[in-house]
């Protein structure tokens, strides 16, 4: 009976950890890329991993042992995307930390005030993945860009990443990663440089956060929508799809005010999780959904510890090669960015919003100190609203 307790509280324990490890490896290279991308110093980046991360796991933990369900937390991997795309805003770092935190806080109004939500759930989802899929497609030309540039350092982790996609599907980012810290190691040996240790301790900057219009409408709502749109809705619905029903309110709660503390020490959002959630949640965490919760609480332990850890992976990322790092996240965000172009393009009488919105979201255009992804989803509901105005009168 002993035997059969602990091998039965042993599956759902492996479960979260799995789900952690693939969550932090496949994405943590994009998080980097993001927030670098926004004007955050290397130092700064990597307090932001540390805070994003562990938000993540005390999210986890409260929610999954609160409810006893295997609710998972991430953080918004469309929405460091968004950050990729966007680059410097008028008011720099300061600024994008005013953003996220103005974020947060919309994310946390969605519980205090339902109609809020409400809102942004009539956002078609054409256009929404279609903003998505724009925002995605620099990042995921990189790994192509990078072979040219570097086919020495970019091919093996290219080369990993496809046999393992085909062997090991679920494995294949953070395969891919270790082809990339292989690169770094060859790259450190044939150069001679030395790892500096004072960079593998773990350690919080915190900005004073400014707002500028172009961080609040530049980076502060389009962060805000494409959390809500591609993770927070997208996590509810595969949760419902495994029998469990979120607690909304209390989600959101957790969330919006888990994305405000990490702002500051420039954590950008987190948020329900969905591919995790079909880890942690599904029947290979453990047959009976009662005890599934366990790995959400496994989850957040484990992002607890890869915490504990992110100033070592920042470090590698600082050493890589140009092309390397960038290859592992666009290789991350394939499967984000096909299935936001097929949702995007799924309803023919959408295409050609759809079409609008991804080229400008796509095009890095920046008018008034606005990020692209604005102006991509306002003129994608222009064009909708249009054509949908021309049908009705016909």
């Amino acid at each position: 009976m002993i035997e059969t307790s602990h091998a039965s509280l042993a599956r759902p324990l492996i479960a979260g950890v799995v789900t952690a490890l693939v969550g932090f490896t496949s994405t943590f290279a994009v998080v980097l890329t993001g927030l670098r991308s926004v004007g955050a110093t290397p130092e700064q980046a990597a307090s932001g991993l540390l805070a994003i991360t562990l938000m993540v796991g005390i999210g986890c933990i409260l929610l999954a042992a609160r409810y006893r369900m295997p609710i998972t937390i991430a953080w918004s991997t469309p929405g460091v995307a968004l950050l990729a795309a966007t680059g410097a805003v008028e008011g720099g770092w300061p600024a994008v930390v005013g953003g996220f935190l103005v974020s947060g806080a919309l994310i946390l109004c969605t519980a205090l005030f339902p109609p809020l939500g409400a809102l942004i759930a009539r956002i078609p989802p054409s256009i929404a993945q279609a903003m998505l899929a724009g925002v995605l497609f620099p990042l995921c030309i990189q790994p192509f860009l990078g072979l040219v540039a570097d086919p020495w350092g970019v091919a093996p982790v290219l080369i990993v990443w496809l046999v393992a996609s085909r062997l090991l599907p679920r494995w294949a980012v953070p395969l891919a990663f270790v082809a990339a810290i292989v690169v770094v190691a060859v790259s450190l040996a044939r150069t001679g440089a030395d790892l500096d240790a004072a960079t593998l301790v773990p350690q919080l900057a915190f900005t004073a956060p400014t707002l500028t219009v172009g961080s609040v409408v530049g980076i502060a709502l389009p962060l805000f929508v494409v959390t809500m749109a591609s993770q927070n809705v997208p996590g509810v619905a595969v949760m419902r799809s495994l029998g469990y029903t979120i607690p909304w309110r209390p989600a959101m709660l957790v969330t919006g005010a888990g994305s405000m503390l990490a702002a500051t020490a420039g954590g950008h959002a987190i948020n329900l999780g969905a591919i995790s959630a079909a880890i942690a949640a599904g029947p290979d965490a453990h047959p009976d959904p009662k005890r599934r919760w366990v790995a959400g609480v496994s989850a957040g332990g484990t992002y607890l510890v890869l915490g504990a850890l992110s100033a070592a992976f920042a470090a590698i990322v600082l050493l890589a090669p140009a092309g390397v790092i960038p290859a592992v996240a666009g290789v991350a965000l394939f499967a984000a960015f096909g299935s936001a172009v097929q949702q995007a393009i799924d309803d023919p009488g959408e295409r050609t919003p759809a079409v609008v919105t991804f080229l400008i979201a796509a095009s890095g255009i920046a008018v008034a100190g606005v990020s692209a992804a604005f102006w991509a989803l306002v003129a994608g509901l222009i064009v909708r609203t249009v054509l949908h105005l021309g049908r009705r009168a016909a």
